[in-house]
């Protein structure tokens, strides 16, 4: 007699003689979730610990001011109406931290609805290492001279392809109201450039045409390749893409970051630390914000 198969909340394929994982025998091509609504089952807060800018660097001192204040705080993670809110904690410490996956993945696409205060800076690092701080980062720096969309090499080089960025847009009163843009030669601090032939952006005009400010917006991430090529999507319009293989920055090499990051890597969410020793302050993450995210389903390819 033919069983049913059902996918349950916990990642396991049922009603089948045996019980295995999900990704046991091969890569699966729909789309499961990575977050229940409920809890943070296979997912766990780690600290923010600094590293080397490029593989093989120096690491910081773990008895550095910045190591030490790492270890202060995970962030705050928790469910909170079917959505994981991640902050700062406690509020306006200017302490971060990661929600890291259990799991590890290779080639992939990931979505997931993200619905940020303003004054945060965070972000999904995909291919990371254990450490969380060591992978590519698609940029949900939702703050003044941020960008959402774009690619960040946390600890592999410190590359940024953002081609604009935005600042708060405000009303009489001075409360933010939305955002404006900022063009890239007027980003102050100016990001560490990745530009090159092999990185591509939509622009700010098309971002703006699909961001929606203060409500629930989804991104679409798709990571393929030894030497990946990382594209992503905003409410379904293409956002930015980089070829990782032969894209050109200043301190990156593509072959020592797949050495250093491996085939597969987890998936973490970001709390940004911020104020002393930040080189944006306060403005980094400004007290009591957070970020919430939603609906995180992944694809493996």
């Amino acid at each position: 007699m033919k069983k049913n198969i059902t996918l349950t909340r916990r990642g396991f394929l049922a009603g089948s003689a045996c019980v295995l994982p999900l990704g046991f025998a091969s890569a699966q091509t729909t789309w499961r979730p990575l977050f229940d609504g409920e809890t943070l089952d296979g997912w766990r807060a780690i600290h923010r610990l600094p590293v080397s800018r490029n593989p093989g660097g120096p690491s910081p001192p773990t008895d550095s001011p910045r190591y030490r204040k790492a270890l202060l705080s995970k962030g705050d993670w928790k469910v909170v109406g079917g959505a994981i809110t991640g902050g700062q904690e406690p509020p306006g410490s200017g302490v971060g931290g990661y929600l890291i996956t259990d799991e590890k993945f290779a080639d992939f696409e990931l979505s997931l609805e993200a619905n940020p205060d303003w004054g945060v800076d965070t972000g999904i690092m995909i291919r990371a290492t254990g450490l969380g701080s060591q992978g590519f980062q698609v940029l949900v720096d939702h703050r003044e001279g941020g960008n959402v969309g774009s690619f960040y090499g946390n600890g592999i080089g410190g590359f940024n392809t953002r081609q604009f960025g935005f600042k708060a847009k405000k009303d009489s009163s001075g409360k933010v109201i939305g955002m404006t843009p900022i063009a890239y030669g007027d980003l102050n601090p100016p990001p560490d450039p990745g530009e090159s032939d092999a990185t591509w952006s939509a622009g700010p005009e098309a971002f703006f045409e699909t961001w929606r400010f203060g409500e629930w917006n989804e991104i679409r991430i798709r990571c393929e390749g030894r030497l990946p090529m990382l594209t992503t999507w905003v409410n379904g319009k293409k956002m930015a893409s980089a070829d990782t293989g032969k894209m050109v920055a200043a301190g990156y090499d593509a072959e020592a970051v797949a050495s250093l990051l491996g085939r597969a890597g987890h998936i973490a969410l970001e709390v940004h630390n911020s104020g002393q020793g930040d080189r944006l302050g306060a403005e980094r993450w400004l007290p009591g914000r957070v970020c919430r995210w939603r609906r995180i389903r992944l694809r493996e390819l």
